[in-house]
């Protein structure tokens, strides 16, 4: 029976139990990236002291400027994994291309994607950061895998999970079954389970979207945003509060903990992207929790979880949340065709309307 007290380590044991084939690889594959996790924790909490602030001077393939603590966050994931012959191989938002064990190691048959350290550009702020992972089974066990191995659907994950660095640490994860938080006791140093069978609140009063592309907005993203913010004298008959991180792990974090709507929707200020989260190591992990915790998540268009990934850095629409409010979301997308509009700002879709 599981109690307030029980480890991480005691919780995968239990689960082990419902399936008497298992081999406990998966179980030791979580305990491994659960100490990453920990390492990781240790290095932000110690912040400037340990001369971990600012950035790198280098870019990641994404384009993006790397902080000190990105790649510190990277090569604490690669080395605490690369040797415990559970992996064949992984995937980082920090590296171009697949991490592929050294020769020495086997390979296992799991594979790691990972983003190592999500809203870095919050940390110098000393503002919630995290870390995000998704263990796929990899198609060919015990051999170095190629890119293509890495182009699941969602659907495929076998666990996901994030752990947030805040005024606790916390790692939140699924196995299938559901969703489970556990606190970083930091005498212990063990991780105890102090939030059993996570459920997301049925009722929304809050959203989270950056306000500050919504001219770039989808026609079916406005209109909702409109009437949240007309709030009790709108259409929706209640008052709604908007909130933004830039932290999808502090988002993610507050919406299964009180409810809510997290979008980052597909917009039209650079077409070439069809959206700005990356699919593989960030919308579908955090896809996975949302579902297992009873909400949903879509682009906007589909399932996230159905999505065929094409690419392994592959940037994609998300939008997570309580059903009802996604279904609205969902069905505003249909019925606005999913084309941009070309009224002004302030046009007649907006909340303020224009008077003839």
């Amino acid at each position: 029976m599981l109690t307030d007290h029980t480890t991480i380590a005691e919780f995968l044991i239990e689960e082990r139990r419902r399936y008497p084939g298992s081999s406990g690889e998966l179980n030791a594959l979580i305990l491994d990236v659960a100490l990453a996790c920990k390492t990781i924790a240790g290095r932000v909490a110690f912040g400037a002291l340990a001369d971990v602030l600012g950035t790198d001077g280098r870019t990641n393939v994404q384009g993006e400027t790397q902080q000190k603590l990105d790649v510190l966050a990277n090569d604490i994931f690669l080395r605490t994994n690369e040797c415990s012959g559970l992996v064949a191989g992984m995937a980082s938002e920090e590296l171009d291309d697949p991490y592929l064990i050294p020769k020495q190691p086997p390979r296992g048959g799991y594979l790691l994607a990972f983003d190592p350290l999500d809203g870095s550009s919050n940390i110098d702020v000393n503002v919630s950061v995290g870390s995000i992972f998704s263990i796929l089974r990899a198609p060919a066990a015990g051999a170095d895998p190629a890119v293509e191995d890495f182009l699941q659907p969602g659907s495929g994950q076998i666990c996901a999970g994030y752990a947030i660095y805040g005024p606790s640490t916390m790692l939140v994860l699924t196995v299938g079954t559901g969703v489970y938080g556990f606190t970083l006791e930091p005498r212990l140093g063990e991780f105890v389970l102090t939030h059993p069978k996570i459920r997301l609140p049925e009722a929304a009063s809050e959203f989270a979207i950056n306000a500050s592309n919504r001219r770039f907005w989808e026609p079916a993203v406005t209109r909702y945003v409109d009437e949240c913010l007309a709030g009790s004298a709108g259409p929706r008959g209640k008052d709604f509060n908007m909130r933004w991180v830039a932290s999808l792990v502090a988002e993610t974090h507050r919406i299964l903990t009180r409810g809510g709507v997290f979008l980052y929707p597909r917009d039209s200020k650079d077409l070439t992207r069809p959206g700005r989260l990356r699919l593989l190591y960030e919308a579908n992990p955090v896809a996975f929790l949302i579902e297992q915790a009873g909400g949903l998540a879509i682009t906007g268009q589909q399932r996230i979880l159905d999505v065929e990934p094409e690419s392994l850095h592959q940037r994609i629409p998300l939008i997570f949340g309580s059903t009802e409010e996604i279904e609205r979301i969902e069905t505003y997308h249909g019925e606005s065709g999913g084309v941009f509009s070309d009224q002004p700002l302030y046009g007649t879709r907006g909340l303020f309307r224009t008077c003839n």
